[in-house]
């Protein structure tokens, strides 16, 4: 008995110090969301901000950007099983002043961080990315132009760069691309020239690096399937059920639709028309999916709608409670719901 005990402890010492060599993991929370029209009630001369004004048509105080703040706190705390997200990319925010407000006012214990560029969009809407320092060092940020058929601009392609507590870098972009006003067809070339210069960005980050880490959010206004994202863009459909397939291949360089299930099944983000839109959408390197630096967990990708974010009555019942319905103020959330995965960083040095 003394000796199969020892055999035992030998075994058991053995596995740790092998685990140890490989390194622990962590798992990471990922988050996006259109947070319908953050604007600060102050005039910006240089946007077009006037229907967000106190004298403007929504009649947007000081007292309805508090609540607008204190509601978006409360659905980013409520995430993670109440951990709030490790990351998470924002579109429709006026400036960084809004973010440090949201931050300073309603999360300054969770300490998070902001990455940020000012868009050339009309209306001074802007992406962004808040992230946790504790799990992720910022590296540098980018942005790429979208520049419009007729010579306007569409909010940036907004680069993030990370490195990882496993010492990895991460690529994050967030998207808010060119919308459907005006007709959805009559725009769709205006999201293929967005999906053109994301692309165009992506291939670079590849050339330097196929086995590069990429995580690709935003709200797309285009869905899964449409030939911005499926074709211009390059993000293939994917399943968690076919990736023995897909690992017969290189897939290295390589864009997989983590939001492409969910899509098929009828869900979505956005309701229009009684129709189901799933244009919030997010998008991982191959990598990523059979990689060793940072892993999808499978079918971890969901709409996130708890209970107090969404419509309980009415015509518009179980979609999501917005700000605003048409020009009379609700005070909800937002008009989208949030989208969210999780990740399994792997090889943290101890």
């Amino acid at each position: 008995m003394k000796y199969i005990l020892l055999i035992f402890l030998y075994f058991f010492q053995f596995s740790l110090n092998a685990c140890s060599v490989k390194g622990s993991s962590d798992t990471i929370f990922v988050a996006f969301w259109n947070v319908e029209n953050l604007f600060d009630p102050l005039d910006d001369p240089k946007k077009d901000d006037a229907e967000f004004l106190p004298d403007g048509s929504k009649e947007w105080t000081w007292e309805r950007f508090e609540k607008k703040l204190y509601n978006i706190s409360r659905v980013i705390r409520s995430m993670n099983e109440n951990s709030g997200p490790d990351i998470i990319g924002l579109c429709e925010v006026e400036n960084k002043l809004v973010l440090d407000s949201l931050l300073e006012k309603f999360l300054k214990d969770k300490k998070y961080q902001i990455a940020h560029l000012e868009s050339p969009d009309g209306r001074g809407i802007d992406n962004a990315l808040i992230f946790n320092p504790e799990k992720f060092k910022l590296i540098k940020v980018s942005g790429d132009t979208v520049k419009l058929p007729d010579n306007s601009y569409s909010r940036l392609i907004f680069g993030v760069d990370l490195k990882m507590k496993n010492g990895k870098s991460l690529n994050v972009f967030v998207n808010h691309w060119p919308s459907r006003r005006g007709g959805e067809n009559e725009t769709r070339g205006n999201r293929k020239i967005a999906a053109k210069v994301l692309r165009e960005r992506i291939d670079k980050v590849f050339k330097s690096d196929g086995g590069a880490n990429i995580l690709i959010i935003g709200d797309f206004n285009d869905e899964a399937v449409d030939e911005s994202i499926s074709e211009v863009l390059k993000a293939e459909k994917f399943y968690c059920d076919s990736t023995s397939a897909i690992t017969k291949v290189n897939y290295g360089g390589r864009l997989l639709n983590l939001s492409y299930k969910l899509y098929k099944e009828g869900k979505g983000t956005l309701k229009y028309q009684d129709d189901w839109n799933m244009i919030d959408q997010i998008i991982a390197s191959g990598s990523i999916i059979f990689g060793k630096d940072l892993k999808y967990l499978c079918d971890s990708f969901e709409i996130y709608n708890p209970s107090f974010i969404v419509t309980h009555s009415g015509k518009f019942k179980d979609t999501p409670f917005p700000t605003f319905g048409g020009s009379r103020y609700l005070g909800g959330y937002s008009d989208h719901f949030p989208v969210t995965a999780k990740f399994l960083l792997q090889g943290i040095k101890k």
